[in-house]
């Protein structure tokens, strides 16, 4: 078994229980998903937690992820969702026609080549519908913090395989989403006290 099959079939998932980001980062997704039934995509589901409460909102959900044990999981915790082990730089349209919404929530910071997931979810959403995405947010403030208090080695997961290897600014994620064609780009973070945020959750808009 090569490296990369051992990570994306074990990627550490046991229950479907929800994770402490998922309950500050579920709120904010929610204020941020258009009025209506939609169709959404989520982009590394994981153990299907957040789809599942998408699901119990009346949206219709299908979730994706390479690591097969949260797919697993996902599957016999909630058997009404659709979920498939498939990777984001693969053809999202050959899993589900265009969508209203794609979420990728703590998704992207683990990519190696986030602009070719950003384009490859853009080709997936329809015209008019957008992209909700979270990631650990960084700023000024905090990044000082970080340093005062010594915990770059700790927030940067060198130790985790299959951690964290992008960390972004809402600048920086501003910039890389506008490359890939989004506009209307708006920022609610969560997690924590201002300025000290967990994580930044954005939502673009595919408009053609």
């Amino acid at each position: 078994m090569q490296m990369n099959d051992l990570i994306f079939n074990q990627f550490g998932w046991k229950t479907a229980d929800p994770k402490a980001d998922h309950m500050y980062t579920l709120p904010a997704i929610l204020k941020l998903i258009p009025r209506g039934k939609m169709k959404i995509l989520d982009t590394g589901c994981g153990n299907g937690f957040i789809a599942s409460r998408l699901s119990e909102l009346g949206h219709e959900v299908c979730g994706i992820d390479v690591s097969r044990d949260g797919i697993e999981i996902s599957r016999k915790a909630y058997q009404n969702i659709r979920f498939e082990v498939f990777s984001v730089y693969d053809d999202l349209r050959s899993i589900v026609e265009e969508v209203d919404v794609v979420l990728s929530a703590e998704v992207i910071e683990h990519l190696y080549y986030p602009k070719s997931f950003l384009k490859n979810i853009y080709s997936s959403i329809r015209p008019g519908g957008c992209l909700i995405i979270t990631t650990p947010y960084h700023g000024y403030i905090k990044n000082l913090a970080l340093s005062l208090f010594n915990y770059w080695d700790k927030h940067h997961t060198a130790d985790w395989e299959g951690g964290h290897i992008k960390f972004f600014s809402e600048t920086t994620l501003s910039r890389l989403l506008k490359e890939c064609g989004f506009t209307d780009i708006i920022f609610k973070n969560a997690g924590r006290v201002r300025w000290l945020w967990k994580s930044m959750v954005c939502r673009a808009r595919k408009i053609k």
